[in-house]
């Protein structure tokens, strides 16, 4: 008689669960057929064509996020230029129904997921708790703390599953929260319940400021969903047709009751950890050139383009548009916000505890003092 754990073995076993060797892409740095599928397959024109167009937008939106970072209108952001195609991959990959889980770097995501972009904002401008309702567009708020948005998504997943919902969730995180025990619990307890949850690992190469070799010794982070008993996948993360046919499987694959999937995107980021940091004293210039030239926006012009589904007058279109939104950003960003210091005492508890009315009525009360005129 087969023990429970040879049955279990046999289920799991590890050429099932174990990536490719190379990156799954779809489509090259130069605009052609990539040289490594796999299982993927290419997603339609009209999805390709959606895929260029979030892209240019949230570009835009990105870098007028950037210059509003150093115009003080948003307390801190973290660009998400050269991680385009994770972020709008993934998020046009979900359904309406299902769940993302943002980190503090997913603006881009957020934007794309049909939050608006001052609501998107909200959060980084130090104003409210989160910025836009999550039932409302299925967006769970920014995490700043890495990894806590993963236990949140296998929450939200098995929660659905127990209920009979049918509801994935997709859990958006760095390198560097493959490092946090967070993770570890959240991708052991998704192995276990079979969880319908997506994690997508955003590989940029560094954690802040620690490069990746020096905080794992896997081959791959795709790698490690075998100690989980989860299929895993490692795909070109600048691209964003790999991006958008990964998370899609795994999102069908945990709609049909078949459980979790671990993704490991290859990407990188352009820009410094936030508008705070100077990447200049961690990376060589050579080494952001070098992807620059991977661009994800360029690589999806370039064969659309080549398959006669963009052209000068459609880019021409698309560039106003994004600039328009960029207008809208500013516009909305620049406008004064009266602040209620109570405010940040509501909704901390149904029901305010004696140590939070304390704490309010001593701050009301020293407002109050400085609002008095001076004799």
């Amino acid at each position: 008689m087969k023990t429970q754990y040879a049955r279990r073995s046999e289920a799991t076993a590890a050429g099932t669960l174990l990536p490719s060797a190379t990156p799954l892409q779809l489509i090259d740095a130069d605009g052609h057929p990539g040289d490594n599928p796999g299982s993927l397959r290419l997603p339609g024109p009209d999805v390709l064509v959606e895929l260029h167009r979030r892209m240019v937008l949230g570009r835009r939106f990105d870098s007028q996020s950037t210059a509003l970072a150093k115009q003080g209108r948003l307390a801190v952001y973290p660009s998400s230029r050269g991680q385009d195609a994770c972020q709008v991959g993934a998020a046009l990959a979900l359904r309406r129904q299902d769940w993302l889980f943002p980190t503090y770097r997913d603006s881009m995501a957020v934007l794309t997921r049909g939050v608006p972009a001052e609501e998107t904002l909200t959060l980084l401008r130090g104003d409210w708790h989160c910025g836009y309702d999550p039932v409302q567009y299925r967006v769970a708020p920014q995490c700043t703390p890495l990894a806590t948005n993963t236990l949140h998504a296998v929450g939200l997943g098995y929660a659905a599953t127990l209920k009979n919902e049918d509801q994935v969730a997709l859990a958006l995180l760095g390198d560097g929260a493959t490092s946090e025990g967070d993770t570890h619990e959240a991708l052991n307890f998704a192995g276990v319940w079979k969880a319908p949850v997506v994690f997508l690992v955003q590989n940029n190469g560094y954690a802040i400021s620690v490069p990746l070799a020096k905080q794992t010794a896997a081959p791959t982070l795709a790698a490690k969903g075998i100690g989980y008993g989860i299929p895993s996948l490692l795909i070109d993360g600048n691209d964003a047709a790999a991006v958008y046919a990964a998370v899609r499987a795994g999102v069908s694959r945990a709609a049909a009751g078949e459980g979790p999937t671990l993704i490991e995107a290859i990407t990188y980021r352009v820009e410094a950890h936030t508008n705070a940091d100077d990447a200049s004293r961690y990376r060589a210039s050579a080494e952001v050139s070098e992807w620059l030239s991977r661009d994800p926006i360029a690589r999806l012009e370039a064969y659309l383009r080549g398959a006669g589904l963009l052209d000068d007058a459609s880019a021409a279109r698309l560039a106003a548009e994004a600039e328009r939104l960029a207008e809208d950003v500013r516009q909305r960003m620049n406008a004064d916000v009266s602040v209620d210091p109570a405010e940040l005492f509501e909704h901390v508890y149904a029901r305010p505890t004696a140590a939070l009315e304390r704490q309010r009525a001593e701050l009301l009360a020293e407002l109050s003092e400085l609002e008095e005129p001076a004799l």
